[in-house]
């Protein structure tokens, strides 16, 4: 079976996400597109197991295999989650639609360590141009302050909102490079501040609910192997 026919095929939710979703698209945005789809069961069964993952078919398109999805929601990834929560869904079966009803088993306060680490992983590379260019790639910068924003009110409500909203200008005038960058890294710097202070009186449990999202996935794969083929 080719790869991309998994995603062809097998797709059980499909959205999209980047600046479109976040409610910061321009003209000449690009449209991700992110999903995740249901390898066969029978796949399984043999010595070559079906992709975790598949780039494609479409351009800016990438899908990930159902219990790969899980995983990585499970562990906080904050790109995982957020597809999750995307206010752009353009395909959900039933499956997909049981998934997205599992959002809140995903969260946890684990979201702050995640969170936190890939936005520092996010900053070491604006300093870095910084120190290069002398300014930071604007467009970045504009991203990560997104990113900030949401797990602190994520830690703050236990709802995990994608899109910028009110903040959206205040955003692009960073994208265009109109925010000075010492005021930009002022911005960010409040913004772990704050989260850091949220996540010890977060309504967000402890752990995620493992359990509930093991059963969801077995009781998936049981059904799949069962489907006639």
């Amino acid at each position: 079976m080719r790869p991309e026919s998994l995603v062809e095929d097998h797709t059980i939710y499909a959205c999209v996400m980047g600046s479109r979703a976040f409610g910061l698209a321009t003209e000449g945005s690009d449209t991700d597109r992110r999903g995740v789809f249901l390898a066969p069961t029978p796949l399984f069964w043999r010595f070559e197991k079906p992709p975790t993952h598949v780039e494609g078919p479409a351009e800016e398109q990438f899908s990930w295999e159902l219990e790969r999805f899980c995983e990585l929601a499970l562990r906080a990834n904050p790109n995982i989650l957020e597809c999750l929560h995307s206010p752009l869904v353009e395909y959900a079966d039933a499956t997909g639609r049981e998934l997205l009803s599992l959002r809140e088993a995903f969260l946890s306060r684990r979201t702050h360590e995640t969170f936190t680490r890939y936005a520092l992983g996010q900053r070491r590379k604006l300093d870095a141009d910084v120190r290069t260019h002398g300014a930071p790639r604007w467009k970045h910068a504009m991203h990560l302050l997104r990113l900030l924003t949401s797990a602190r009110d994520l830690l703050r409500t236990g709802t995990l909102t994608v899109d910028a909203g009110d903040h959206r200008e205040p955003l692009l005038a960073v994208k265009r490079g109109e925010v000075p960058w010492p005021e930009v890294e002022a911005r960010m710097a409040c913004l772990e501040r704050e989260a850091a202070a949220a996540v010890h009186r977060s309504p967000l449990p402890a752990e995620p609910d493992r359990r509930r999202v093991e059963d969801f996935l077995v009781r998936t794969r049981r059904a799949s192997a069962l489907r006639p083929s």
